[in-house]
């Protein structure tokens, strides 16, 4: 189980998270809100990428506020960036196996690869550069991710860069992830139909949490605000 003790997180003078409070232990946890409102550098506190300003972070019990992203990852966490980094120099079938912790057979490395919709054949000696598009990394990042099969995923926008394959076949790579792990996957996403296969939606908005419950009670919440109704904890 992941849990924030009244994490803040400023940067100067500009606090950009407020006193978050939350446990997370379901199997798909969706993080949403407007632009600005923080949901990105608390996947990043999570990560160990930033630390908390004020306040503590558990893990299993296990308290990992002063912990690397080294640490963290070999803990049992995940983490999938907005923009995946590029490796010149590296192949995609090296990242894989680096990704699962042993050196995966090209079989291997190719079912990941086919899960995210990549022809296996034409990706597992490519580089990871350059030649790539943003919608190559983010499927590569998200087998890696796969291949590590951590206890908990954090995916920055997952969607991103990935229109052109179906929503469909990204919710069906998680829904197989967590089959395989049985962890937790954290989702920050603003698309209705991520949001939408959710156990449980955390809503941010100005730095803190305004909303977090079942996605059948919290979703119906969201649509009214995206048809211009007014968000209140009582509507």
């Amino acid at each position: 189980m992941l849990e924030l003790k009244n994490v803040s997180y400023s940067v100067g003078d500009k606090q950009i998270l407020k006193n978050i409070d939350l446990e997370i232990s379901d199997r798909f946890v969706a993080i949403t809100g407007p632009n600005g409102s923080g949901k990105s550098t608390l996947a990043k506190l999570v990560a160990g990428i930033i630390q908390p300003t004020e306040g503590r972070i558990y893990f299993d019990g296990k308290d990992i506020t002063d912990m690397s992203v080294t640490d963290r990852a070999k803990s049992g966490i995940s983490f999938a960036f907005q923009q995946p980094v590029r490796f010149k120099g590296i192949t995609v079938k090296y990242l894989i196996s680096l990704a699962a912790g042993k050196n995966t057979s090209v079989a291997e490395a190719c079912a990941y690869l086919s899960e995210v919709g990549l022809c296996a054949k034409d990706y597992i000696n490519r580089e990871v550069n350059a030649s790539l598009s943003g919608g190559e990394l983010k499927r590569i990042e998200i087998a890696m991710i796969n291949a590590r099969g951590t206890a908990l995923s954090v995916f920055d926008e997952p969607e991103a860069g990935i229109d052109l394959w179906s929503f469909n076949n990204l919710i069906k790579v998680f829904e197989k992830m967590h089959a395989r792990t049985h962890g937790t996957i954290m989702i920050i996403s603003h698309q209705e139909r991520i949001l939408n296969i959710a156990d449980k939606i955390v809503v941010l908005a100005g730095g803190e949490v305004v909303e977090y419950g079942e996605k059948d009670i919290v979703f119906p919440k969201l649509m009214d605000v995206r048809a211009g109704c007014r968000f209140t904890e009582n509507n």
